[in-house]
């Protein structure tokens, strides 16, 4: 076992909510440590797709991101109908006075910029070494010292009087480091057995793809629900990025599909809004649950993103809330006294201040996924007549708009 150090924060999870913290909190002066448990060598592509909101735009200008950003393509109307009936409703950018409601982009291109940001932050190591690691192997600390380590995977978290201790391995060897604040933005997987997060099953999993069409729309974005869930079309690349929802079992059906029939279907099950489908690319399943922390925050501990709640991806919430997680959270702990970080007062602090973003967060798209994955004769009319109410009345469209993009706290 090597020495223990400390820092003043310790951020387990290099990926978007983690380096979104770290580059809010780079120039705080305090000493801060990110544990990535990949190598930059073994980091696979996502093939997914990310529906940020302007909200989250807004963000990640600050974090001085933005820009670096490649491949991005705005959305400025949202076209949100019901298979089988006449309602719909349309948001416009123009209407909420925004440049755009939203943007699609790979997850790799922003996971990219935001870590060769994270590379600009990290003070270079004093030759020879590789790393930031000296001594016998402990992490080097120290008022502003910012550190970045990969290949650094976390094996336990654990509470102590005035910190948190976290064990992890690294090239073969097993570190401690204690943190007075240890932010958990993994995935949720580190601490799954020790705190069971809640979890409801949709019985739905989503198929992800490219796709090309004969009549793309520009900058338009497409939510139709279907009685097997939802179907978005997303704009991006003069193409839409696919996200079909499905059964477990047809999910696994449609990725044996040929060319040819995943079109026609496709087309059959969305309608004629964009013309023919013409071309898909490689397809992609995720299941899609919702999964929730009950406890927000730990002893010296609060967890993020996913591994605070994972969403269903309908109206593209999570990612989006994730960022405003680690947002909230850094203004937190830049402006409370330094004694107090990590503090039961601080986790309180910020635990309120992120109570009804996420409550509501999590009560939208649930309630959107089990009111319209379904084809109950009188819901489908009730939803219908809903839709079009919705899209005749200005100031109710401009309520559910800004809650998608800048959530319940907008």
């Amino acid at each position: 076992m090597n020495n223990t150090t400390t820092y003043d924060i310790a951020i387990i999870g290099g990926g978007p909510v983690g380096a979104s913290l770290a580059l809010a909190l780079r120039d705080s002066g305090l000493s801060i440590c990110v544990l990535e448990a990949r190598k930059p060598e073994n980091i696979n592509p996502d093939p997914r797709a990310l529906a940020l909101s302007y909200g989250s735009r807004l963000l990640l200008e600050r974090l001085g991101v933005w820009n670096e950003i490649p491949q991005v393509s705005g959305i400025r109307t949202i076209h949100i109908s019901q298979k089988n009936s006449l309602g719909r409703a349309v948001l416009q950018a123009a209407e909420m006075k925004v440049p755009e409601l939203g943007y699609v982009l790979p997850y790799y291109a922003l996971h990219g910029a935001l870590q060769s940001a994270l590379s600009c932050a990290v003070a270079p190591p004093s030759p020879p070494a590789p790393l930031p690691l000296a001594g016998e192997g402990g992490l080097q600390a120290g008022r502003g010292k910012f550190s970045y380590l990969t290949g650094a995977a976390v094996t336990e978290l654990n509470s102590e009087v005035n910190s948190a201790r976290i064990t992890f391995q690294h090239d073969g060897t097993e570190h401690t480091l204690n943190a007075r604040l240890a932010v958990v933005a993994d995935g949720g997987k580190l601490l799954e057995a020790a705190h069971p997060p809640e979890i409801t099953d949709y019985g739905q999993s989503a198929i992800i793809a490219h796709i090309t069409c004969a009549y793309p729309k520009a900058d338009t974005a497409f939510e139709r629900f279907t009685a097997q869930g939802p179907v978005a079309l997303l704009p991006y690349m003069g193409g839409y990025e696919l996200v079909w929802t499905a059964s477990h079992e047809t999910a696994q059906e449609m990725l044996q599909w040929d060319e040819a029939t995943f079109l026609a279907q496709l087309h059959q099950h969305f309608g004629d809004r964009v013309g023919e489908f013409l071309s898909v690319g490689a397809r992609t399943c995720f299941l899609l649950r919702l999964k929730r922390t009950p406890q927000t925050t730990l002893p010296h501990t609060v967890l993020l993103g996913n591994a605070a709640q994972t969403l269903h991806p309908v109206a593209g919430q999570g990612f989006n809330m994730g960022l405003r997680d680690a947002w909230e959270l850094a203004q937190e702990i830049l402006h409370c006294a330094p004694e107090t970080l990590g503090s039961a007062t601080m986790l309180a602090a910020y635990k309120k201040s992120r109570q009804l973003d996420r409550n509501a967060g999590i009560r939208f798209t649930d309630g959107l996924v089990r009111l319209f994955s379904n084809d109950l004769p009188l819901l489908s009319a009730a939803r219908a007549a809903s839709l079009s109410l919705l899209d005749n009345l200005p100031l109710a469209k401009n309520f559910i708009a800004k809650r998608m993009m800048f959530g319940a706290n907008g």
